[in-house]
């Protein structure tokens, strides 16, 4: 009964944020098992532009370190954040989804060529949570039950709980940065006198992704619990997009 329970749970989540989990899950769990090292995941331009090790472009981004509470942390606010994105804004529009998760990830490897980092899937789900964020402005946010703020400045306390930590803040730096300059050409740019889209999705993404009919019987996750548990509560009490920045 509850593997059947995981299993159509498990089924009914959106197909890139099953899939993206699922491969950072499944990649930490090797890791764990000794089945494969960091080093042969980490970003290495050497490695990669010199020895064709090609796939480091995409295993940076999908290991969260050891399974621990930074695993943790970093997985349950990648799969709320990613889903709430799939099927809020970006529902019907899977190919635009897979756009912007090839553009912050091209974006974050060419900025990772200038910073000694060697990991970018935190980064990865900043730049989710700050999207979201920004497309959701007016839904207020309880941090641990400590701090209680609007969606916007949800990243910028994520990013003081890895300064408390720790953590290197230049992580965190660039998931907002890169979060930035996309909410900017995909949402503030073409509103502006003379703007217009500068990121097209190819229609070889569309043929692939959006091809298809929406399920009729597919829930997705509600949205009035954006941040998930304790720290994340909220209620949306505005339109899902501000309407001007």
């Amino acid at each position: 009964m509850a593997y059947q329970t995981f299993h159509a749970e498990y089924m009914q989540m959106p197909i890139v944020t099953r899939a993206y989990t699922t491969a950072c899950v499944l990649t930490t769990l090797a890791v764990q098992l000794d089945v494969i090292t960091p080093f042969q995941l980490y970003f290495n331009p050497e490695l990669i532009f010199q020895r064709y090790q090609i796939w480091r472009l995409v295993t940076n981004f999908l290991f969260f370190g050891t399974i621990g509470f930074n695993f943790f942390f970093n997985m349950i606010f990648t799969y709320r954040y990613c889903r709430m994105l799939e099927e809020g804004s970006f529902r019907g529009r899977t190919a635009d989804f897979v756009l912007m998760f090839i553009f912050g990830g091209a974006l974050m490897t060419v900025l990772a060529l200038f910073v000694n980092l060697v990991f970018l899937g935190q980064a990865f789900t900043i730049m989710l949570v700050y999207i979201w964020s920004r497309r959701n402005p007016y839904v207020r946010m309880n941090f641990f039950g400590l701090l209680t703020f609007k969606a916007p400045f949800l990243p910028w306390v994520l990013f003081g709980f890895s300064l408390m930590l720790g953590n290197s803040v230049m992580v965190d730096l660039i998931g907002i940065a890169v979060g930035h300059v996309y909410f900017f050409l995909e949402d503030i740019f073409p509103e502006q006198p003379g703007g217009f889209r500068i990121l097209k999705t190819p229609g070889f993404l569309k043929a692939l992704f959006d091809g298809h009919q929406d399920d009729p019987n597919y829930q997705p996750l509600p949205e009035d619990r954006p941040g998930g548990f304790n720290w994340g509560e909220g209620q949306e009490v505005g339109p899902e997009r501000a309407d001007d920045q």
